[in-house]
This record gives structure tokens, C-alpha cells and sequence, in this order.
């Protein structure tokens, strides 16, 4: 999901080689917002981004650097950096051009994942036409890996249209990601050298958002699965290249693709699913609660589906939440603490069981 629709998923519900710096955090004296209340998980906040739009932001493996993706300029795309936990040392790590989506450290952190478009066009790609509605676009992006400085920039996919939503198994060896190639878009794993290649989901719909449990045993996803009389819609946007995001479930699969099973049935958008550092619950976004609103906060649940418990109580947008290797931290982006209406921003907070 790029970042672009971070801001528009709240305003459209109410209603996600050469590298260069990029201008540092805002000065240590701006204040970082206190946990509003009913956030008893929360504690000592931290604001590492400041302006723009920014969201994505996933741990190395060391607990010691994010990857994010960021829009910097009105009239740009979003690309790929890379900060310390602290918001210092900020890089950009793609090359400019096109549009890039969904990093991710693995190797040791020694490499970074992420999906760009720029082998399509260097230029952004078009937004789309929201005339018959709020829609995603489906953009030719790829897969590629580089070294956390940019460098040793490599493809990794090279099948038309969308390969995106990449992340890795807590082995390093496998990566798991959503695709277009047969069709509809399903959820894939390839080894890291992207060969070998297997299809986990077979459901017309969108299956996609894919992280492994931290044992390396499940992968916890979103999809949207349409009733048979809402198929034939479904394809035709698919056909151009366009999927209608506001309804979808979280599931839960073995990581060779076995024992799907639907976890949520809230209504509305619930994405972003990423699993507690013991497996036992999973935290998300959603906005079940009003799904024509501007509120997406998130939630817990127990990976049987039980137990919904909410965890952010903001009034605009919070998602994207990612556990830090040792448990300790909660990064995410929001739209708190915002200094004009809409801006997305990364924080990272003690986490409190």
C-alpha cells in the first residue's frame, strides 16, 4: 500500500541505484503527543517523521533501523528510506524514479526489500479516476533488493503488472508476496533469489498483505473475497488494473499456503495484520467501527479470531503497526500530532502488554 493511500483511505472512507539524504527530524524541542486516552499499551511516544506523508516503516532485524516509505514533495512519488529508531540518519535508498512500495530488512540486515515501478516509466504513475468510487490502483510494480545504502540494486520479479506487499520468513530464505501473474490477485512465496516460485491462494478476490508469524509457521493476510454476484464488478475493474478496497477480512494460513481460515467479520477495511512476538495475537488497522468515517485505529486479536481489543483511540488515522524484534516497541504510522490535515507520520512507543 503506498503512502498516497494512507491519505486517502481516511479522506475517501470518511468522507499505503543512487541515495541521497533527506532533511533531518524536526528540532528535539517539538513536542511528541502524549497517549490518548484508553492507549494503556502506549507509553513515552516518539515522532520520527514531521511533514508529508509517510507510513510503512518495518524494523531490522537488530532492533536498530526502520525502513519506511515516504512522499517528501507534493508533486513526487513515493520512494524508499531507511533512519535509525531514533528518526536520525535518514536515506533514501531508491533510485527516484517511478513509484516504490513495501520495504523490508532481511539478510542479516545486510539487504532491504521493496517494490518499485520504475522499470515501467521513471515518471509516477497516474492516480486513479475516483469518479465510480475509492479504488486502488494496480501498478506495474516489481520486487527488487539493494543494500540498506542503495547500492547493489537488483530485480527480483519480471512478470507484467502488480508484484508487491513483499516481506520474509523469519529464516531468510523464503519471501512471501502478492501478485497478478495468473489472473487475480493471490498471495505467492519465492525464495529470496526469486526462483521457485509457488501460489498459495486459489479464492477470486484480493489476497494480499502477507507477514509470517515470527515461528515461521502461519502468514497472517487481508483479503476481500466478493459474493458471487459481485464477481463479475470485481473482474471488471481487475481488467483495468483497479481493486475497490473497502471491505476486507484478515486470514490466517499455514505458510505452505494450508489451513486457510477467516479470523475477522467485522466490516469494513481491516489490513496492515502483524503478529504479537509470541504468535498468539495478532495487531491490525480497521475501521470497523464506522466504515464511512475518517477513524482507522488498531486493534489485537487472538489468532483464533477471539478477544478483539482496541488499542489506539485517535479520531483520523493510525495503521501500519509493526512489534520490534524484542517485543519491547510498537512502530506506526498516523495522522496525530499533525501539523496540516492529512499528514502521515512514523511513531515508535514502549509498548506495555
Amino acid at each position: 500500500m503506498n503512502v498516497r493511500v494512507v491519505a486517502a483511505l481516511a479522506a475517501a472512507f470518511a468522507l499505503a541505484c543512487r541515495s541521497s539524504t533527506v532533511p533531518g527530524p524536526a528540532p528535539a524541542t517539538a513536542p511528541s503527543p502524549s497517549p490518548e486516552p484508553g492507549e494503556g499499551h502506549f507509553a513515552n511516544i516518539r515522532q520520527l517523521t514531521f511533514g508529508g506523508q509517510n507510513a510503512e516503516a518495518y524494523f531490522s532485524a537488530d532492533g536498530r533501523r526502520l525502513t519506511f516509505q515516504a512522499t517528501v514533495d507534493t508533486g513526487g512519488c513515493d520512494q524508499q528510506f531507511v533512519m535509525n529508531v531514533d528518526g536520525s540518519g535518514r536515506r533514501r535508498i531508491s533510485n527516484g524514479q517511478g513509484k516504490t512500495t513495501c520495504g523490508y530488512f532481511y539478510d542479516g540486515d545486510r539487504r532491504v526489500l521493496f517494490a518499485s515501478t520504475h522499470a515501467a516509466s521513471p515518471a509516477c504513475p497516474p492516480r486513479p479516476d475516483m469518479s465510480q468510487g475509492y479504488v486502488w490502483v494496480l501498478d506495474d510494480f516489481d520486487i527488487y533488493t539493494a543494500r540498506p545504502d542503495g547500492s547493489d540494486l537488483r530485480r527480483l520479479t519480471n512478470s507484467p503488472g502488480y508484484d508487491a506487499e513483499a516481506t520474509v520468513s523469519p529464516d531468510g530464505r523464503r519471501i512471501v508476496f502478492t501478485s497478478v501473474r495468473d489472473g487475480d490477485l493471490e498471495i505467492y512465496t519465492m525464495n529470496v533469489d526469486g526462483a521457485d516460485v509457488r501460489r498459495l491462494t486459489h479464492e477470486i478476490g484480493y489476497d494480499g498483505g502477507p507477514f509470517f508469524s515470527h515461528d515461521g509457521t502461519k502468514i497472517v493476510y487481508r483479503a476481500s473475497h466478493p459474493a458471487p454476484e459481485q464477481q463479475a464488478s470485481y473482474r471488471a475493474l481487475l481488467q483495468r488494473n483497479l481493486v475497490r478496497p473497502s471491505q476486507m477480512e484478515l486470514w490466517v494460513m499455514d505458510a505452505d499456503g494450508a489451513n486457510r481460515r477467516q479470523i475477522t467479520r467485522l466490516g469494513g477495511a481491516n489490513f496492515a495484520p502483524y503478529f504479537t512476538p509470541d504468535d498468539r495475537r495478532i495487531i491490525f488497522s480497521s475501521n470497523h467501527t464506522n466504515p464511512r468515517g475518517r477513524s482507522f485505529d488498531l486493534y489485537l486479536i487472538n489468532a483464533d479470531g477471539t478477544g478483539l481489543e482496541q488499542v489506539t483511540t485517535h479520531g483520523e488515522f493510525d495503521g501500519f503497526p509493526m512489534f520490534s524484534p524484542d517485543g519491547r516497541k510498537l512502530v506506526w504510522a498516523s495522522n496525530r500530532n499533525g501539523r496540516v490535515q492529512g499528514e502521515t507520520n512514523i511513531f515508535i512507543a514502549d509498548w506495555r502488554p
